[in-house]
């Protein structure tokens, strides 16, 4: 079986001041979420798991006749990352080898981008592998943690930072790949003992590492692909990456 992917879309998206759900908001005519089903698709993904909260029917329908690899999946309350992929659960029983998780309103997001993710996480044979980028100004982004040899350790979350994590500027964007047994191993330990009360999916790293499991993590993401967007000015700015993106392809 080939890779699966779980797209996390279920936000309502408060500051984008719309009632439509976040990810239905279009970027050069298109739902920002259909960019990023389009690069799984590219990637080789066979299965998508698209989680979906606020308005989500207007999010199903506005797949109509273009979802027969989607699996749609209800988060009635939005309580995390890690929460998200509980609510998965179910569907995750039979699938087997790679899971991509990442978030449906980084519509930047490249199938290359995917590929060397999938690619990099076989060859390490890792039970889970993130795709980072290093940004200049990291902002609130969460941090990368190695050891000494440059391995893996975690990921700190800004709001459980201290300053020396803060000066990281290798950055979690939210895009990670995991071997499925490994997944639902971590998903099903996840507390939300942490700053805001939330199931983080970036605990599922420090759980498998503990359990001695191989963690990778690959600098793929270009600074340029990371901006996801939760504001009308964030939005307005992919809007014009995009637009020279699809220029520069003849799309």
């Amino acid at each position: 079986m080939g890779a699966t992917a779980i797209i996390l879309a279920a936000g309502k998206g408060t500051r984008m001041k719309s009632d439509t759900a976040k990810v239905l908001h279009t970027v050069c005519g298109r739902p920002m979420v259909a960019y990023v089903i389009d690069a799984c698709r590219a990637a080789g993904c066979e299965r998508l798991l698209v989680v979906v909260g606020h308005q989500a029917q207007n999010v199903r329908d506005a797949f109509a006749g273009d979802d027969a690899d989607i699996t749609w999946v209800e988060q009635r309350e939005q309580l995390g990352t890690g929460h998200a992929v509980m609510v998965c659960r179910e569907s995750l029983d039979r699938v087997t080898g790679p899971v991509l998780v990442l978030a449906g309103d980084g519509p930047l997001v490249r199938g290359e981008t995917l590929r060397t993710l999938l690619d990099r996480h076989a060859d390490a044979g890792a039970a889970v592998t993130l795709a980072t980028s290093i940004l200049d100004e990291p902002g609130r982004y969460g941090r990368i943690v190695r050891d000494a040899d440059g391995a893996l350790t975690g990921v700190v979350e800004y709001l459980d930072a201290d300053a020396d994590h803060r000066d990281i500027h290798e950055v979690n964007v939210s895009l990670y790949c995991f071997d499925a047994a490994a997944l639902r191993s971590a998903v099903d330990r996840l507390d939300n003992a942490n700053a805001k009360g939330e199931y983080y999916l970036t605990d599922a790293i420090g759980l498998l590492k503990a359990d001695g499991a191989t963690l990778a993590a690959v600098p793929a993401v270009p600074p340029e692909d990371v901006l996801s967007i939760n504001t009308v000015e964030q939005l307005e700015q992919v809007e014009r990456i995009m637009h020279r993106r699809l220029a520069a392809t003849g799309g």
